[in-house]
């Protein structure tokens, strides 16, 4: 295996890198700013996009940075998933700059479910705005009442009634809900309980004005609502859609899942190292730029020895989910599961442990909005258990390698 970036890659992240240092560093701390201001509390309704958002998705799509996670040359960059792991990397280094690019969760994520399983029809109606940027999309699979955790527990339900389905249930932290260019949600829900486990589930495209959905609210993490993307609580009161929105066919969720979810984390992990690397550089900068008891802040209290952990933790990170985009490309996200599960537990607690670093070298500053430390925590801690929590990924590494023991 070789994990030399491509020529594409390179030139991709050399070009990535100047329009960051360029077009977004010098804004992002305002922008930040902007958004707290235009969206001062839970009220999802009155929530703006800074102006300064679709002029740079303007300026990059002329630049040709755009939608770089597609593995299809038209529509996109046409880069592999370990092709497309550095840049996502790049990205990770900004909190505004996925969305910039249009390569942002669940939009991501949305994008490849349609891609690879949509109609021509549903591609034509949602995925060519998607890939334009027109809109905005959500993604609603976790359930308040039910531990999530098991996504057999889903019980939204997705029925099947003569040419339509009809959906009921509550989903919640649907992130991207409370955004104002938010015009549909991919619903994962039960379709046939009798069915074998991994056969009982459908996802179906749900505009958000269709009668019966009703946003009930915004959900904080550690008190911040993440305006203007939000991460939402929505009922499906027998709501009718026509039943080609299902994508696939009924019974095909779980199959769609897993080939959205494998590339998806991959996009997951590398940004958290690249906002792991983030936190290094604040580390490092506050580190030598502060003076106690006579001396640079990394000269005391053994600040060194942490810069060198972190240092081989991300190293070994960025290896270790290297390679899981590698097995991807070489024989599918089914067959990489123990991979991509071990990189879910690892990139997280890696950003996690380098923020807490840093926040304890800034002292109070580290915990105010002055350095982007508090959100990067938050993605950090949120992200452990998105998309499955730790424990959940463990289990699987273990179900893969006790299956080699019993093969013996």
């Amino acid at each position: 295996m070789d994990f030399q970036p491509s020529a594409k890659t390179l030139e991709y992240r050399k070009r990535l890198i100047q329009f960051i240092k360029e077009n977004i560093e010098p804004i992002e701390s305002n922008y930040h700013k902007e958004c707290r201001r235009l969206n001062p509390d839970a009220n999802w309704r009155n929530w703006e996009v800074p102006p300064i958002v679709a002029e740079l998705k303007a300026k990059a799509r002329a630049a040709g940075l755009w939608n770089l996670f597609l593995p299809d040359a038209e529509l996109g960059a046409g880069l592999t998933t370990l092709e497309y792991a550095p840049l996502a990397e790049v990205m990770g280094h900004s909190l505004l700059a996925p969305e910039v690019f249009n390569c942002n969760a669940p939009d991501t994520g949305n994008m490849e479910v349609l891609y690879h399983f949509g109609s021509a029809a549903q591609k034509q109606e949602w995925l060519t705005p998607l890939l334009n940027g027109e809109i905005r999309s959500v993604f609603c699979m976790t359930e308040p009442d039910v531990a999530s955790s098991d996504a057999t527990n889903m019980q939204t339900s997705i029925t099947a009634d003569g040419d339509d389905v009809v959906i009921s249930g509550r989903k919640w932290w649907s992130t991207g809900l409370g955004h104002p260019d938010a015009q549909f949600a991919i619903v994962m829900g039960l379709t046939d309980p009798d069915a074998s486990k991994h056969q009982r589930h459908s996802m179906v495209l749900v505009p958000l004005t269709t009668p019966g959905v009703t946003i009930e609210r915004m959900l904080p993490a550690f008190g911040e609502y993440d305006a203007p993307y939000g991460h939402g609580e929505v009922v499906f009161d027998q709501v009718r859609v026509p039943k080609s929105n299902v994508i696939g066919d009924l019974g095909d969720g779980f199959k769609i899942a897993q080939g959205r979810l494998g590339p998806g984390r991959i996009h997951h992990c590398m940004r958290a190292l690249g906002a792991a690397e983030k936190a290094l550089q604040l580390f490092m900068k506050r580190g030598q730029d502060r003076i106690a008891f006579g001396k640079p802040l990394l000269q005391l209290g053994g600040n060194l020895e942490r810069v060198a952990d972190m240092r081989i933790a991300i190293d070994q990170a960025r290896l270790l989910t290297f390679f899981a985009a590698w097995k991807i490309d070489q024989v599918g996200a089914m067959k990489a599961l123990a991979e991509i599960s071990a990189i879910k537990v690892v990139a997280p607690n890696v950003l996690q442990q380098v923020v807490d670093e840093a926040i304890q070298l800034y002292g109070g500053a580290g915990v105010s909005h002055d350095v982007p430390l508090t959100q990067l925590f938050a993605v950090a801690r949120a992200l452990r258990i998105a998309d499955g929590p730790d424990a959940v990924h463990r289990a699987t590494i273990a179900k893969v390698e006790l299956a080699k023991y019993r093969e013996r």
